[in-house]
């Protein structure tokens, strides 16, 4: 079919010839880069647009569906719809092999019949309508005519679309594409520029009041910011629709029509806010959202909930992972991360403001899945015909006060679900004394050498004259080095019995002393409750570094049985690893990590009290980048 550009005839070449089919619509012009006779290249081939098809999605919105020639003899066709682009080529079907039924498929299904190098998942299924047509395309379009179809998406931008038109039903697989990728990046229509600015101003049908509206080619919804009204866009014709419902919700924070610089260098602008809900034991918590527009970029989001802020942007859905398991703990994977399941519940609609590309209602609802890996949270929602998936990414009152030049936002209570815990650098940073503290430990056990035993010796002490006068004993003399403590210990064979020890250690040259004093006691017996000891038949007693030199020890003891003798040992240690100055220095340098570590447990259980599905003790650590 070729429509004249001139009168919009359409004339079809059939086998009998050509036919009149009489006039077409006008295209909807948008902010679309491309037109006709474009040249590009995709894979090396090089093609030419000389046909384009426009349709209407029934949640409202038009999509361009270009009509592509290859030089090598191709065709395919270039999807257009949100500002992202598909190239797709007709795909026949294995011999034996059948599509399921359009009734039968569901958002999310695999359908593993379309030849592909990647599994392909069911994103979206609708009712296109035909509406007009320009230039050459290879088939009769009828205005109007509703054609099924599905949208299908799979890893590495792979895309496939089935058109249940025909029977049997046709398969156009592909992927999606840049611009750049495919040789049209600086691509630009200056005509449909000049087009979009004048067509901007409009005025309300039920008021009368001037609208304005940035997105006119792609806006399907609008409010009316003097009389409340919510208003129908087709193709720039306005149409009352009804008045809003006042707004449970706190005020928006941002304007419509505020300005922000986001994804490094990227303008937005917001043309929309929505306040959504979802209710928990009969309770509505609220937050907003607000649809950010480039021309370039297509649409964005940027959600404000409890005065913590996400920009959300939407993923392939056959990039995510999922087992489809929604209970406390599931997790899907995406980008290298896991995510862990938050919320599910459905999201309702509570007041719109500004302008949408989707014909919004107050009321409507979607099945909300919420998954965190914090910073970033993987939302999923769900109708009966379509699944999208998003990512949100944290971002701080400082980050969205620079990007929209704004100043004194509210500031955020409570911990959002993805909010990042900041506090790391406590057991982080504060564990490398610790480990400086066991390295150098572990270092200087070499260094200073094992503990090496000086003197070991039985003595005996004669019986007492009396019960209060003590008897004396000296033991052989030994060698002592310097700069090392010293561990004298006693052991005595007593039962039920006591004996206190009075230990000098006499330097020989110098005569100099040092005094400790070694107790022993040992009881046993049995009662009710079994046996039972108490005490030891061994005790020591450590000294700090002595002067090097010769030594004997001087043991003055009393004991209980003090009629009798008692035959006591003695042993004298050098080097004696005790760890307390070791165990002082522990405990001293891991109060910071322990203060960080229960500063994130109590941060996380801040962030879980808030989840339908109960605590975690780990959430953001489930990363394995």
């Amino acid at each position: 079919m070729l429509v004249c550009p001139y009168c919009r005839s359409a004339l079809a070449r059939t086998d009998r010839g050509l036919a009149d089919l009489g006039k077409v619509a006008e295209i909807a012009e948008s902010e679309s880069p491309l037109k006709l006779g474009l040249k590009g290249e995709f894979k090396g081939n090089k093609f030419e647009l000389t046909g384009r098809a426009q349709l209407r999605h029934e949640m409202g919105g038009f999509w361009d569906e270009w009509y592509a020639t290859f030089s090598n003899g191709w065709v395919g066709w270039l999807a257009e719809a949100q500002g992202r682009f598909y190239m797709t080529f007709y795909q026949p079907l294995q011999n034996g092999a059948s599509l399921p039924p359009f009734d039968a498929l569901q958002p999310g299904q695999f359908v593993n019949e379309i030849p592909s190098q990647t599994p392909l998942m069911v994103q979206e299924k609708g009712i296109a309508t035909s509406v007009a047509a320009d230039g050459e395309i290879p088939y009769q379009l009828t205005p109007n005519e509703r054609s099924p179809y599905a949208d299908l998406a799979g890893k590495d931008n792979a895309f496939a679309t089935i058109d249940y038109s025909m029977s049997p039903p046709w398969v156009f697989v592909g992927q999606q594409v840049t611009l750049d990728e495919i040789g049209l990046g600086s691509a630009k229509s200056a005509q449909r520029e000049a087009r979009r600015v004048s067509a901007a101003s409009m005025g309300c049908p039920n008021c009368g009041g001037p609208l304005e509206l940035i997105a006119p080619d792609k806006t399907e919804r609008v409010t009316c910011p003097n009389c409340d009204s919510l208003l129908d866009v087709n193709q720039g014709n306005l149409k009352y629709l009804h008045a809003l419902n006042p707004s449970p919700a706190p005020e928006f924070v941002l304007p419509i029509g505020a300005e922000g610089t986001l994804m490094g260098d990227v303008r937005f602008k917001v043309i929309g806010a929505t306040a959504r809900s979802v209710s928990f034991d009969g309770v509505k918590y609220f937050w907003h959202e607000y649809l950010l527009y480039n021309p370039r970029v297509g649409f964005r989001w940027l959600v404000h909930s409890d005065n913590h802020w996400n920009f959300v942007e939407p993923v392939n859905p056959a990039e995510v992972e999922s087992t489809g398991i929604l209970a406390s703990g599931a997790t899907v994977r995406y980008g290298g991360r896991n995510f862990k399941i938050f919320q599910d519940a459905p999201a309702t609609v509570e007041y719109v403001k500004g302008e949408f590309y989707w014909r919004v209602e107050q009321g409507e609802t979607v099945r909300a899945v919420d998954y965190i890996s914090a910073p970033q949270m993987l939302s999923q929602e769900m109708t009966s015909s379509e699944v999208n998936w998003s990512l949100g990414t944290y971002m701080t009152n400082a980050e969205v006060e620079k990007a929209f030049g704004v100043s004194d936002l509210p500031k955020p209570w409570g911990v959002a679900p993805n909010q990042p815990f900041t506090g790391s650098f406590y057991y982080t940073w504060g564990a490398v004394p610790l480990l400086l503290l066991l390295g150098l430990a572990i270092f200087m056990i070499p260094i200073a050498g094992l503990t090496t035993t000086v003197a070991s010796e039985q003595i005996t002490l004669p019986p007492m004259q009396n019960a209060q006068a003590p008897q004396t004993v000296f033991s052989k003399p030994f060698e002592l080095k310097g700069n090392r403590n010293v561990r004298i210990t006693a052991n005595a064979n007593v039962s039920n019995a006591w004996a206190d020890l009075d230990v000098d250690l006499v330097n020989e040259q110098s005569q100099e002393v040092e005094s400790v004093n070694v107790p022993i006691e040992y009881y046993s017996g049995s009662d009710s409750d079994g046996a039972w000891t108490e005490g030891s038949q061994s005790t020591d007693a450590t000294l700090s570094s002595l002067p090097a030199g010769k030594y004997t020890l001087r043991v003055e003891g009393t004991w209980q049985n003090w009629q009798q003798p008692i035959a006591v040992g003695v042993k004298v240690e050098q080097n004696v690893n005790r760890g307390v100055n070791f165990c002082c220095a522990l405990v001293a340098l891991g109060i910071v990590p322990l203060f960080g570590l229960i500063r994130k447990w109590s941060f996380e259980s801040a962030r879980w009290k808030d989840s339908m599905f109960g605590s975690s003790t780990s959430s953001d650590s489930d990363d394995d980048e």
